[in-house]
């Protein structure tokens, strides 16, 4: 009876521990060939074999949470992430205390933030986007019992692979909600405030700031059906690159305006987004701004536009430009407007149909800050911009979604995009792309499976030409599915990159575990995520992805 008592107690020990315990793997492995068409480099050929793989483990014990994430890049990282992943180490680690009675959050080690809406500060975590961020130091959060006031204060240094980056960082946040001092209850309002501080010796050089600061106040107000948000940043000189080159005369101030409106009923909703960003490029080292990998980045600077699902809309994707640059291009930033407007015609109506109709339609429109630049060569004077006028063109694209159903098992989307891409100033190639595409994407449901079949074209006037895609996916015995995609470039001017871009695979799921394993091409591009972006590079091979929670 006794052993027994001691087993049963072992066992609900143990059942109480697991339960406590989280444990997250994520392993994305790839091996490349070389086929008819596309071929590695001969330094990216020497490791075929390339693999990212995370291991993330959380314990749970009361108020206390302590975690840690092993990462592994062996041989070698996936193509076109930053050399600073290399190898198998301990990524990041921390202890967080939280007790939310006493509205007190405190980490030590690795920890993640946002200040607003993140153009102060943000630091993530994107595995797929090859983004590590995180700070390693101490952060402390403290929220009032009604939560009319929240407070974070944060410092330490930023992650760059295994190592730390030059710059010691440092932030204050402070959010305030008026309403309930004021006793409104139909408005809705808060204010707030961040400094983020970058403290980087400059080994002598005078030239270069040892301090860049940021300081950001924001508004939110909400009312019946109406929402309005605007925040404005402004930041201390800050040293800018010519191509590669950090030049003494480059140090300019920045700053940033953003502003959302929107308006929503049942079946009636619009939002409108307005951002100017000028010299708005934010890193905790000076020698990596502007990298491609988005190392040391400390702030968020998505591009505001539409992001889609399909894969013919993202060749020609737009990436934020918040850079002030006079070589090779003379440029200071963005100015633009994104809005989304959304209607759901009823039921049982001419446009409606049996099952109604949802129509969502996306403008977006951006360019180039006007200005006056300086002679890069004979003049020091720096350059001057008009607040509001608009400079060239960057990107523009206007899409109309229609989505509803043909019968209760069978629905159905209609998508038209029209885009205006100007590859001069977002990829520093020459010319400018008009390109239209037409989605229809189809899912079916059986009894116990479900089909989705989708079809796509794009009309291109230069760069890549046309382009038609397809793409069939079979679901069934609730756990499997197998898809097969293609992407024909058939109609780019240079015909030997007249090809497919096809890949097959098979994917299995149940419950918290996903297992996908492909065959196939790679399109060279801008791989997005939440609008910001890495270059991807052309490739074929083997690739095998896992996940799984526990």
């Amino acid at each position: 009876m006794r052993n027994k008592w001691i087993t049963g107690t072992l066992f609900l020990f143990s059942v109480k521990i697991c339960s406590q315990l989280t444990v997250n793997l994520e392993s994305n492995s790839q091996y490349y060939i070389d086929d008819d068409k596309i071929k590695l480099s001969e330094t990216e050929s020497s490791n075929r074999l390339r693999s990212n793989n995370y291991l993330n483990v959380n314990y749970k014990l009361k108020d206390f949470t302590f975690g840690a994430q092993l990462e592994s890049y062996e041989p070698k990282a996936l193509l076109n992430y930053s050399p600073a992943f290399e190898k198998t180490n301990l990524g990041t680690y921390f202890v967080n205390y939280n007790n939310e009675k006493a509205g007190v959050d405190v980490t030590l080690g690795h920890f993640y933030e946002q200040f607003g809406s993140g153009l102060a500060l943000r630091l993530w975590e994107d595995k797929q986007l090859g983004i590590a961020n995180s700070l390693l130091g101490g952060k402390i959060k403290y929220s009032d019992p009604d939560q009319i006031i929240t407070l974070k204060a944060l410092a330490g240094k930023q992650r760059s692979g295994f190592k730390l980056t030059d710059g010691f960082i440092s932030g204050l946040d402070a959010e305030l909600r008026l309403d309930p001092l004021l006793n409104m209850k139909k408005l809705q309002t808060s204010v707030g405030f961040s400094y983020v501080n970058k403290y980087e010796d400059n080994k002598g050089n005078t030239f270069y700031p040892k301090s860049v600061n940021v300081y950001s106040s924001r508004f939110k107000m909400e009312y019946a059906k109406f929402a309005l948000d605007f925040e404005y940043l402004y930041k201390t000189k800050d040293n800018i690159k010519q191509v590669t080159v950090l030049a003494p005369n480059n140090v300019f101030p920045g700053s940033a305006f953003h502003l959302n409106l929107s308006y929503a009923t049942n079946r009636f909703g619009i939002v409108g987004s307005l951002r100017r960003l000028e010299n708005f490029n934010f890193y905790s080292q000076r020698d990596q701004i502007g990298n491609i990998y988005h190392n040391a980045v400390l702030n968020y600077v998505p591009a505001l536009t539409k992001q889609y699902d399909y894969s013919l809309a993202n060749i020609y994707v737009y990436q934020a430009q918040p850079q002030l640059t006079f070589l090779p291009q003379k440029k200071a930033g963005e100015i633009g407007s994104q809005f989304d407007i959304f209607y759901k015609i009823k039921k049982e109506t001419l446009l409606g149909g049996k099952y109604g109709t949802d129509i969502s339609v996306n403008i977006s429109n951006w360019y180039g800050l006007k200005g006056t630049y300086r002679n890069y060569i004979n003049d020091d004077n720096g350059y001057r911009t008009e607040f509001l006028k608009l400079g060239e063109k960057y990107y523009s694209d206007q899409s109309v979604d229609i989505r509803t159903k043909l019968k209760d098992n069978w629905k159905i989307a209609f998508v038209f995009i029209n885009q205006f891409y100007n590859t001069y100033r977002t990829e520093e190639t020459v010319g400018a792309v008009k390109a239209k595409t037409v989605v229809l994407d189809n899912i079916y449901k059986f009894s116990k499976s479900s089909m989705k079949l989708e079809l796509q074209h794009q009309w291109a006037d230069g760069y890549h030409g046309n382009w038609m895609a397809g793409l069939a996916e079979y679901n069934f015995k609730k756990n499997w599915s197998v898809f097969v995609n293609d992407l024909y470039n058939y109609g780019n001017p240079d015909e030997s990159k007249q090809m497919h871009y096809y890949t097959g695979g098979i994917v299995f799921r149940k419950n918290s575990t996903r297992i996908q394993a492909s065959y196939g091409r790679q399109r060279g591009g801008l791989l997005c995520v939440g609008g910001v972006c890495r270059f991807v590079p052309e490739s074929a091979g083997f690739s095998l992805g896992i996940s799984a929670n526990y």
